[in-house]
């Protein structure tokens, strides 16, 4: 719905002149949408984007779109059903096939076309990198994410060094960035990443997710992305033998670890809304596990969240797969990472 705004003046219906309140989104007689051109090239947009295999700029289209739509209009549920099935197309990772299928024909092109493949392969995983380097950069480039990582930064130097504070700032930087990435591919708007000293970082979603399962994958893709940081300050400490980068390692994998609590807004919460019963009993015996071979006193906290939302919160009607396994990985993958034995980091 659009605000309405004080002093703004009613609008008139070209189709039948009746005066329109600043708040509504259709004409009280004749039922005109008050944005009808608008409406009209969102929709050009949004099937352009589809044709030319970008449904994340086609569903931005459609989620604009949505937003000049009374929510009783039947275009108000065609549209939502068209973000329905964008989203999931934008799940999956088309055109691979069809760049790899020419290389296997003919025993004569065999060897071609494994090296072909592999190639490609190479070539996929270093787009993905740069890509994803470069949308890290320019997150960078507001300021108010800029400065709010400074202060932080500031904050976190009083108390542990400057080496480990920017570390840790640079990890929850890198965290949510992952989010911003799963919002840009579903096309839903938000703010960039602000942080705040002491609590980590905060995105404010200007649109929400279509279903649980979007609202899933943009939470997980948090602790992800923190997992791959929390993997690369280890790696570096690993080749370097200098302790900070240990530290930062131990102490991303805990940060993230603890955002898998399914309560509140923590990122867990939305991962286990999108299980069934039976998925959310599932990750609360793969907590267990990780307790019994860790014994991370985290997970006793994480373990009775879960066993509590798997109990008594209103749970998911179909399974979703991909948002359990996700949620597993990363409780198994994270409990070990906060059991590495690396040495105290000093200021």
């Amino acid at each position: 719905m659009v605000a309405d705004l004080p002093g703004r003046a009613p609008r008139v219906c070209p189709q039948c002149g009746t005066q329109i309140a600043p708040a509504l989104l259709a004409c009280p007689f004749c039922q005109r949408l008050v944005h009808a051109d608008q409406l009209k090239r969102l929709a050009a947009t949004a099937e352009h984007a589809a044709q030319l295999g970008d449904p994340s700029a086609a569903l931005a289209a459609w989620r604009e779109a949505l937003d000049l739509l009374p929510t009783d209009a039947t275009q108000y549920q065609v549209v939502s059903a068209r973000i329905a099935d964008l989203s999931r197309a934008a799940d999956g990772r088309p055109g691979a096939a069809k760049h790899t299928s020419r290389w296997g024909k003919g025993k004569e092109a065999a060897g071609l076309g494994a090296l072909g493949a592999l190639l490609f392969k190479l070539k996929f995983a270093l787009v993905f990198v740069l890509t994803k380097a470069k949308l890290l950069l320019l997150g960078l480039t507001k300021a108010g994410t800029l400065f709010s990582m400074l202060l932080s930064a500031g904050v976190y130097w009083t108390i542990w060094g400057w080496k480990f504070a920017f570390g840790l700032v640079l990890s929850i930087y890198i965290h949510e960035m992952g989010h911003v990435q799963a919002l840009q591919r579903y096309g839903i708007k938000a703010t960039a990443p602000m942080f705040i000293p002491g609590i980590g970082a905060v995105i404010r979603l200007k649109q929400y997710p279509a279903d649980a399962r979007e609202d899933a994958r943009v939470g997980l893709a948090g602790p992800l992305w923190g997992l791959a940081a929390a993997l690369a300050a280890y790696a570096v400490y690993r080749v370097t033998d200098v302790a900070v980068w240990g530290a930062i390692a131990h102490f991303g994998a805990w940060v993230n670890l603890f955002n898998l609590l399914p309560v509140w807004q923590l990122d867990g919460a939305r991962g286990v809304r999108a299980l069934t019963r039976q998925q959310r009993w599932i990750a609360v015996a793969v907590i267990a596990l990780m307790w019994f071979v860790t014994a991370e006193g985290l997970l006793l906290l994480l373990g009775i969240a879960a066993a509590a939302t798997a109990g008594l919160a209103r749970a998911a009607d179909e399974p979703d797969h991909a948002a359990l396994l996700q949620y597993a990985f990363l409780v198994s993958v994270l409990s070990l990472m906060t059991r590495l034995a690396v040495p105290l980091a000093g200021p």
